[in-house]
């Protein structure tokens, strides 16, 4: 396994992330893994040298990041793990039990340190953003969080940049710790981070650890519009709201082709797409069988030819920009 820094910090983590949404209750989604069958998955990520592992407070309810804390500190030592969950979606009814106000996240934090059975966190996130927010206020509260030594690192997940370089003033003035990481949606059928947010990140020093590298599957192959080979192809809406254009699987075939040619699963083509692209340091996988935890590692030692990279990249066409016709 190779290992970077996380950023500008001095946190090694490993190449490879994995995500742990699969991971929980299905009562929350009918494609989670319960316990027994999940700890197979982390076992397996960690045989391979993987240290960083990613979960929110939303997942299942929170069961996701109380499988995950389980799984994880009955194998290793909890020095020997990197630990990042996200706050930010609804918890509750009320609405103080989402969101980014003081009193949520430092009641948040609190909740996902006994779910995860542990004392500390080493990176927390924001999760689905709200535009609404008030930017000093979060910043401030994510830093005292620092502070207090309950968590030991503060990121975030996907906001507009213009927004994000606000946060990273906003610290900078105050004098508070800033964002170290971002994760962001970034894979060959999802792009438009390139236009802003990605140079944003490098310029500042900020890690990109970049969600969905297979684009929840799509880039998985056997992907045919309005169907899937997978239960979860079949039912997570928010695949058929972001992957699904003329152009989105005009790529999917490419990968595929490449795939073909090389001996590779589609899969390895796309994550080892997302891992030479410029600042990318620990994409976060997605995994519900050992043998997708297997296929990522091999990932890495993947070697895309410029022309196949010329290839994929090609078929792309961008998105409109939010807020935009069309």
């Amino acid at each position: 396994m190779e290992y970077v820094r996380l950023g500008s910090t001095n946190l090694m983590v490993s190449r490879l992330g994995l995500g742990a949404m699969a991971f929980g209750s299905r009562r929350w989604r009918e494609w989670i893994l319960e316990e027994d069958e999940a700890k197979p998955v982390i076992d397996r990520a960690l045989d391979h040298g993987i240290n960083f592992f990613d979960t929110s407070d939303y997942y299942s309810g929170g069961e996701s990041e109380a499988v995950l804390g389980r799984c994880l500190l009955s194998r290793v030592a909890r020095e020997q793990v990197v630990i990042a969950t996200k706050v930010g979606n609804p918890m509750g009814p009320s609405v103080t039990e989402r969101g980014y106000s003081r009193k949520h996240i430092m009641h948040a934090a609190d909740a996902s340190l006994r779910r995860l059975g542990t004392d500390y966190i080493d990176l927390y996130q924001t999760h689905i953003w709200d535009p609404d927010t008030d930017l000093e206020e979060m910043v401030i509260a994510f830093d005292d969080l620092v502070r207090a030594g309950k968590i030991l690192h503060a990121g975030i997940t996907t906001m507009p940049a213009w927004q994000f370089g606000k946060c990273l003033s906003i610290a900078r003035r105050t004098g508070r710790r800033l964002f170290v990481s971002a994760q962001n949606h970034y894979n060959l059928v999802h792009r438009e981070d390139e236009r802003e947010f990605i140079p944003l990140c490098r310029s500042a020093g900020v890690a990109l650890v970049p969600y969905s590298p297979l684009a929840r599957g799509f880039l998985c192959g056997g992907r045919t519009p309005g169907d899937g080979p997978t239960l979860r192809a079949r039912t997570d809406e928010f695949t058929h709201r972001w992957h699904g254009r003329r152009s989105d699987f005009k790529v999917a075939q490419r990968v595929e082709r490449i795939a073909y040619r090389r001996g590779l699963l589609p899969a390895q083509v796309a994550l080892a797409w997302v891992l030479t692209r410029p600042g990318i340091d620990a994409p976060l996988f997605g995994a519900t069988q050992v043998r997708h935890v297997d296929e990522a590692v091999d990932a890495l030692s993947v070697t895309l030819r410029a022309s196949e990279i010329r290839s994929l990249e090609a078929a792309y066409e961008p998105k409109p920009l939010a807020g935009t016709l069309g």
